[in-house]
């Protein structure tokens, strides 16, 4: 995934004692991250596109037949995936414009530099995201 590329390019943001939290450069920081990570991204899904062009073949065999079918649609699976996870980055950016990155949605405390480093598309603190998860397991239950 390319998320895993990204912690080798880019270094864990280490603020100084006493630096404002989401301060321009923590934000430069992980606005970076995100326009990288959807560039891998969009790069990934042209890539498939060409590839599933160029490999477009037309088996006799229905085995083969079969097994072609079955690549292509776990590739299409994730690249639906990764296209949803652009349309997250891009929401991502959008928050860090507004000045809404790096705080939680439900209640409003700061998420965390190491848990953004971890998921810079996080948009709950680590409590509530638990809780969140909590709930979920109970209703599937």
């Amino acid at each position: 995934m390319p998320e895993d590329s990204l912690h080798k390019q880019f270094p864990p943001y280490v603020p100084k004692k006493g630096e404002e939290y989401m301060n321009e450069k923590q934000l430069d920081h992980f606005r970076q991250i995100l326009d990288s990570l959807k560039q891998e991204l969009v790069e990934d899904i042209e890539q498939t596109v060409h590839t599933m062009q160029d490999e477009a073949t037309v088996f006799a065999d229905p085995n083969d037949r079969a097994s072609q079918e079955s690549d292509i649609a776990l590739e299409l699976r994730n690249r639906d995936r990764e296209r949803k996870l652009i349309k997250k980055i891009d929401k991502t950016l959008d928050r860090i414009r507004e000045g809404e990155y790096g705080y939680c949605d439900s209640c409003g405390v700061e998420i965390g530099l190491k848990r953004l480093e971890a998921r810079p598309t996080a948009t709950l603190c680590i409590d509530c995201k638990t809780l969140e998860e909590m709930r979920e397991r109970q209703v599937a239950k």
